[in-house]
Order: C-alpha cells, then sequence, then structure tokens
C-alpha cells in the first residue's frame, strides 16, 4: 500500500494510508544500509502486518520533489511562514534568513502577519508593502479574531504545505483553525501518536482536505545559513533580480562597486532598505565563515 509519512518518532513511522487510515511502522534495515532517512512528507510503500492493529512495516520511499534540512521535511509546494506583529514583535532578519532558505530551495514562500490586531495600522501597512514589494505574497490575520482564515484555505487547497516561524506567533492557533476539514479522527490520531504527544519537538503532517496538507514543524529562534558562499547571496533576494545585468561591472555584488543599479534603487526607495541592511549583515556573516 502507499501511503505518507505523518509523524516520525524514536524509529517509529506514522503512515496516512491510501485507505484513509494512520499505520504504525518500521523502517526496514535497507534505509540505513543505503544511509536513506525517511522523512515526514515523504510519499512511501508499506506492507502492512496486521490489518487490526494497524501495523505495518516501510519498505520503499517513493522518489521525492525536495526535501529541506531545517525543518526536515520532503515533497513540499509551498513554505508557509507565520511572524506576529506583536507579541512578540517580528524579528525581520530572522524572517530574511528563511526566505532565503526557501529561494535556496527552490520552494516558493507565502508570508503570514498574525496577530494583526495588536498593531498600528501604519505598521502593519509597512511590513506588508515591504514584502509585497519583494514579490512575495503576504497575509494578514488574526487567529484571535478569525480574520484571514478563509484566504489562508484557499492558498493551502491542494498543496502540501510546510508551517513553520517562531514560538509564540499564533501558529498552532492559526492551524487549528484550518482544521474542520480534518479527515481524520483526532482521538485516533492521538492515540496512535501517543509515544510523542507530549512533545512539540517533531514535524508532522495534517490532512487538512482533498490532497491538501499541512506541515506543523517546530517553533525557531534561530537559523543559520549553510550551502553558501557571499557572491552567492544576492541571487537569494528576489527584489534584486530586476536589475541583474543593468549594473556596470558584471558579477556585481550591489555593495561598493560604482554604477549599481540596485543602490540606485536603494535611493530611489524601490528597494527596502530594511532589507537592504539585512542583505549587508548577512553579507559579512557569510564571509566571516567562509574565513575560518
Amino acid at each position: 500500500m502507499e501511503g505518507k509519512i505523518i509523524k516520525g518518532i524514536a524509529g517509529f513511522y506514522y503512515i496516512y494510508g491510501e485507505d484513509g487510515e494512520v499505520y504504525e511502522c518500521r523502517a526496514k534495515g535497507i534505509f540505513r544500509k543505503e544511509n536513506q532517512k525517511p522523512l515526514v512528507g515523504d510519499n512511501v510503500e508499506i506492507t502492512v502486518l496486521d490489518q487490526e492493529k494497524k501495523e505495518g512495516n516501510l519498505v520503499k520511499i517513493l522518489p521525492r520533489k525536495n526535501s529541506l534540512i531545517r525543518p526536515a521535511v520532503a515533497n513540499v509546494d509551498q513554505a508557509f511562514v507565520i511572524f506576529a506583529m506583536e507579541d512578540p514583535k517580528p524579528n525581520l532578519m530572522l524572517l530574511d534568513r528563511f526566505l532565503i532558505m526557501m529561494e535556496q530551495a527552490g520552494i516558493p514562500a507565502v508570508i503570514c502577519f498574525n496577530k494583526k490586531d495588536l498593531a498600528e495600522e501604519k505598521e502593519v501597512r509597512e511590513l506588508y508593502d515591504i514584502y509585497k514589494g519583494c514579490g512575495y505574497q503576504v497575509l494578514l490575520s488574526s487567529a484571535l479574531h478569525n480574520e484571514g482564515i478563509e484566504e489562508i484555505r484557499s492558498i493551502l487547497k491542494g498543496k502540501t504545505t510546510v508551517v513553520a516561524g517562531p514560538s509564540g506567533v499564533g501558529k498552532s492557533s492559526l492551524t487549528n483553525l484550518l482544521q474542520k476539514e480534518v479527515q481524520m479522527e483526532t482521538g485516533e490520531i492521538s492515540r496512535k501518536l501517543k509515544r510523542g504527544k507530549h512533545t512539540t519537538r517533531h514535524s508532522q503532517v495534517i490532512p487538512i482536505g482533498e490532497h491538501t496538507y499541512l506541515m506543523d514543524t517546530p517553533g525557531f529562534s534561530s537559523l543559520y545559513l549553510t550551502d553558501m558562499e557571499e557572491q552567492e547571496l544576492k541571487d537569494y533576494f528576489p527584489e534584486f533580480q530586476k536589475y541583474e545585468g543593468q549594473c556596470r561591472f558584471l558579477g556585481c555584488r550591489h555593495i561598493h562597486e560604482p554604477g549599481c543599479r540596485v543602490k540606485e534603487a536603494l535611493e530611489s526607495e524601490e528597494i527596502s532598505r530594511l532589507r537592504y541592511e539585512d542583505y549587508l549583515s548577512l553579507y559579512e556573516e557569510l564571509k566571516e565563515k567562509r574565513r575560518y
């Protein structure tokens, strides 16, 4: 039978089977031998050992569309990154790091600023305009007042979406509001996932509709860019792309070079100064890292 890994804890994998049931499976030793680790979101083949107890063996990982290291998930169509407008205030450097990671992985990102009811309208509009101007889809929501939920639901429909964001931004509240169409009994999931019920350290997949899955991931408070040289960084800022090839120098890094179109766009406020300053900080960080 084919299915999707919805959670993995301590060597057990919970598979949402094509029959709509959840199976507790052990992975065959072949994966260890081939240095292959099953990931949440993997489409797999299982052998059912006990239909009544819903137990089986995970025998094959089907080809992946993509995979991420942090969070460790596979077969993602898009990322839905949630930050709060207040309580806690948004850490934009952290948001920019996450967006760069998604650009690097080729995964489209949708930004959601939650708790909009706690912030000034001017502040909300400013952040909305900054990231919309970079080419990202930006949503504003309030889980408390049930605002923006239908818009979020339509963006998730028919896709596998990794939901990420720091702790305390309302990620769980929004996820719970989106689960009205859940296709499995939550009690059944809780019983099946009893080993991990007490922890939020694991990613899990929540089916919320036909061909629609949410990948709920642990909250993060810091992210480090990996596998990247500082000169590549500019390629992951989408707002720089329209000036590509227009600078005086080929391979312009948009920092000290004369005749730089990106710096001109910065002066004319076509590019956000906040984002550009994050770019400079991250550039220096990567340069420093290479030195050591």
